[in-house]
């Protein structure tokens, strides 16, 4: 049986590749997923379905479900709320964070493109400082380059992908 984050094992991988891997396998204590012949305590997915279908089903209460998955009570009710919003698909993992360049959108944006003129180079940093003293706007210089589409540096060409 591969250990908890072994890389080598392939559905280690894939699962945190898609971002369902239970960080805390050792955690369940149910019986079914000790075999791991179809139960597997690494597919957080799966933890979650049987955690919700114990308490449904088998009429097992909150708080030995949350004990026996190795969850917290508000961690239940979490996944109960998100499966019967959005079925088995709720249970996946949501990725935290803003999404994408919140503080460079509208005017800020369009101001950032109106400085970039090609052949004359304009150092991200600058252009940053100079967003703060127009909008009163603090971004980071890299956030100006990723909405650029650069990797590294600032020439003041951005390419378009």
């Amino acid at each position: 049986m591969p250990k908890r984050g072994d890389r080598t094992d392939p559905k280690t991988a894939a699962l945190r590749e898609d971002g369902t891997l239970n960080t805390f396998p050792e955690k369940v204590s149910d019986p079914k997923f000790q075999t791991r012949d179809f139960f597997d305590s690494r597919d957080l997915m799966q933890v979650r379905y049987e955690m919700l279908r114990r308490v449904s089903i088998d009429n097992l209460s909150v708080t030995q479900a949350a004990a026996e998955y190795g969850v917290s009570r508000p961690t239940y009710y979490q996944a109960k709320a998100s499966f019967d919003e959005a079925g088995l698909g709720g249970l996946v993992p949501k990725k935290r964070g803003p999404r994408g360049p919140h503080k460079l959108q509208g005017d800020v944006l369009a101001f950032v493109e109106k400085q970039v003129v090609p052949g004359k180079p304009l150092r991200a940093r600058a252009l940053a400082a100079l967003i703060w003293q127009v909008f009163s706007v603090e971004i980071h210089p890299r956030t100006i380059e990723r909405a650029l589409g650069k990797k590294k540096g600032f020439s003041g060409r951005p390419s378009r992908c």
